[in-house]
């Protein structure tokens, strides 16, 4: 965690304050429509806040009790659809901005902690593998007025990148450190104005070579699943609820194996609307749960904005 903490404490009890704020980070990666076909020529740019707060459990050897978060987040985006073959892929780009505080008693004394700055950005290519293919607007808007029930499957693989605010000084940090590769299989079923979309997703983590006080850390791979149910109504808005779960990840750090497997559940609920022609907005709250005694439960309000061009 962000407390400075004493260097007579064991490195290989510590890892819950390291991997702590990644796993609330990524596991919340619960996202409907991330299979939507965008028409060839797209450009979508986005920004986006988020604000998220809520407690964070600790290994009672940590002497870290009634520990709270409270983060605020910027994230700027853009999306690209292009052709691969005769099939239709896209990337996504994202660069996140945190201003995260944790407060909480260390060994019964009150200590506190900030870190703001450039989280880990991401990148993410996505390939439809079933579906309409590519095309414009005006063809992808006739497949579908003549296909009211279909469905695509879909193949991702997201990378995030260690550009982020990072010093092995600090058990917590925006910045990981090392690449997280993430491959996805999805599914999104359509039927009028309904769909389905359920998407499965295994983390894999490359080793931290630079980990606190010149450690290094290894990590397990993380599985996770989340599903969404979305609702199209007239006068282009849309609705979402939507539900997830995470296991795994446990850790190895200086060779020393941690039984500290994470398991998490997540919902969430979205609204959206177009306007102006080619503009978006979208408001969600997450919710998400620890399943075991160390982890995080926190409640995150996102607002964001989009736009597409040619």
């Amino acid at each position: 965690m962000g407390f400075i903490l004493r260097p007579l404490i064991h490195k290989s009890i510590l890892i819950g304050f390291a991997i702590l704020y990644f796993h609330q980070a990524y596991s919340q990666d619960i996202e409907p429509r991330r299979w939507s076909s965008i028409p060839l020529g797209t450009n979508i740019i986005a920004a986006g806040y988020a604000y998220t707060s809520g407690e964070v459990f600790f290994d009672p050897l940590l002497g870290a009790e009634d520990v709270t978060y409270r983060g605020n987040a910027f994230v700027a985006g853009y999306v690209r659809p292009f052709r691969l073959g005769n099939k239709l892929a896209r990337v996504d780009v994202l660069l996140p901005f945190s201003f995260s505080r944790w407060e909480g008693l260390l060994n019964g004394i009150t200590a506190s902690a900030e870190r703001n700055g450039l989280a880990d950005p991401r990148i993410r290519l996505s390939l439809n593998l079933t579906g309409p293919p590519p095309s414009g607007p005006k063809e992808l808007q006739e497949y579908r007025a003549s296909h009211p029930v279909y469905t695509t499957l879909g193949v991702s693989c997201s990378v995030t990148l260690p550009f982020g605010q990072y010093s092995n000084s600090f058990l917590l940090n925006l910045g990981s450190n090392r690449f997280i590769i993430r491959p996805q299989l999805g599914m999104v079923h359509y039927w009028g104005p309904w769909s389905y979309e359920l998407t499965s997703s295994v983390v894999f983590f490359t080793k931290n070579t630079n980990f606190f006080n010149g450690g290094e850390l290894k990590q397990k791979a993380l599985f996770a699943l989340q599903t969404h149910l979305i609702r199209q109504f007239k006068k282009r808005f849309w609705a979402s609820i939507s539900a997830g779960y995470n296991q795994g990840a446990s850790s190895i750090v200086n060779q020393q194996f941690n039984d500290d497997r994470r398991a998490n559940f997540l919902g969430a609920a979205s609204v959206g609307a177009s306007f102006a022609g080619k503009q978006g907005l979208k408001l969600a709250y997450v919710y998400s749960k620890t399943l075991k005694d160390v982890g995080a439960t926190t409640n995150t309000v996102l607002l964001s904005w989009s736009i597409a061009f040619k």
